[in-house]
């Protein structure tokens, strides 16, 4: 997973080490929490190999930090399972620290009112 200059500069080498292919993977679904993804798209995001991102979900299903419904993978909705799971902190931390903190309101504003081509093609 690539991070910007400005992280790379001001980032201990402890920090960027301690992030592991579950924590990056759950930092990624979290971001992305009312989406659901293929373990080859949660890859293609975050630059790691496809076994090893599925080997990370398997073990966070294992833990109740995800969900699994046919091909799809989706962060939890138990905030307290999450909570109590201190890498996702650490996880979010740095996405929030790299990328700013969610505003789910702009991304309501600017949600289309038309689901993607691609959802009504599975429905």
């Amino acid at each position: 997973m690539s991070i910007d200059r400005d992280t790379f500069e001001n980032t201990s080498e402890e920090e960027l080490a301690d992030l592991s292919v579950p924590d990056q993977v759950l930092g990624f679904l979290a971001v992305s929490e009312d989406r659901a993804f293929k373990a080859r798209e949660i890859a293609s995001q975050i630059g790691i190999d496809e076994g090893a991102v599925s080997t990370a979900l398997s073990r966070l299903k294992e833990r109740g930090l995800v969900e699994h419904k046919a091909t799809y993978w989706a962060i939890t909705d138990d905030t307290d399972r999450l909570e109590g799971y201190s890498s996702y902190e650490r996880a979010t931390a740095l996405f929030n620290d790299q990328l700013g903190t969610e505003d789910k309101e702009s991304w309501h504003a600017h949600a289309p009112s038309e689901p993607h081509p691609s959802v009504e093609d599975e429905q």
